[in-house]
């Protein structure tokens, strides 16, 4: 396995954070948020994430997984699923990498059908040119190209998840 040189550095996920943490206390200003973090990617983005935000947070996860090794099997699986009681709420998932769209669709659905106040998707990563599912994206990070990435919480196999910057990820031929 090879991991190739920074595709994102430590010092521009670290700006984004915050760009985006001021984005989402702006549009939330005066309200709470119930923040559900999509494990186990998203884990140092939403703790990254909810220490930057400006206005009152409740926390909560889900644990959802689709993929085998490099490759989206299609099926979403909960292993864990949100605790709080969504209906009235301000909702804001946030998602490490959109790809497929399709465990994230999965999510999204099932927290509308809870009648949650708003329901908004954060993600940092966002790998336009694989979606096969359209879902409303309302925070951003970066558009990545079509690369399987590993570090900051994205791993291969659950490895390089430590890594505190994004790189591409490949395997020796």
């Amino acid at each position: 396995m090879i991991i190739g040189k920074p595709l994102l550095t430590t010092e521009q996920i670290n700006d984004k954070v915050i760009e985006l943490a001021e984005m989402i206390s702006r549009d939330y200003i005066g309200k709470e948020v119930l923040a559900v973090g999509i494990l186990k990617g998203a884990f140092m983005f939403f703790a990254d994430l909810i220490r930057a935000l400006r206005i009152p947070v409740v926390v909560d996860f889900i644990v959802a997984t689709s993929y085998i090794k490099t490759s989206s099997t299609g099926e979403v699986k909960i292993h864990y699923d949100i605790k709080e009681d969504v209906a009235g709420k301000n909702v804001l998932l946030i998602e490490d990498i959109i790809d497929t769209g399709i465990s994230l669709n999965y999510i999204r659905e099932r927290i509308l059908s809870k009648s949650p106040e708003s329901l908004k998707v954060c993600a940092l990563l966002d790998k336009r040119e694989r979606r096969v599912v359209d879902i409303p994206l309302d925070y951003v990070g970066f558009q990545i190209p079509n690369d399987f990435v590993v570090g900051y919480g994205l791993d291969f196999e659950n490895k390089y998840r430590n890594l505190p910057y994004i790189a591409v990820f490949k395997k020796k031929t």
